[in-house]
């Protein structure tokens, strides 16, 4: 596993991009649980964030494609508006430990 940040670098509602050796991912905290998956819409391949560590929707409710304003929950990944409607975001192994967060490449 790999250590992306300490746990306060990544506040609740709050989303965080890494390259990881040349894979994009992005982890999302909602609730006091995190979320990780490759940072890659299905539709078109095309990295999801409008600007650096920004993935979320204005309401941070939901993880929005920046390309195609495609919506994804949160907790699976799942397209719920746009052009991949259905399809879902590859979730990554990820754990939180006191040294911070882990992800599993």
């Amino acid at each position: 596993m790999k250590l992306l940040c300490t746990a306060a670098q990544l506040p609740d509602n709050g989303s965080r991009g890494f390259d990881i050796n040349g894979r994009k991912v992005l982890i999302v905290r909602r609730a006091g649980r995190v979320y990780a998956y490759l940072n890659r819409c299905p539709h078109r391949g095309v990295p999801l964030e409008w600007q650096p560590d920004q993935f979320l929707d204005p309401s941070a409710s939901l993880i929005q494609c920046a390309t195609h304003g495609a919506l994804f929950l949160i907790e699976d990944g799942e397209c719920v508006a746009g052009p991949c409607a259905g399809q879902f975001l590859a979730a990554l192994d990820s754990r939180e430990d006191e040294q911070g967060i882990w992800v599993e490449l």
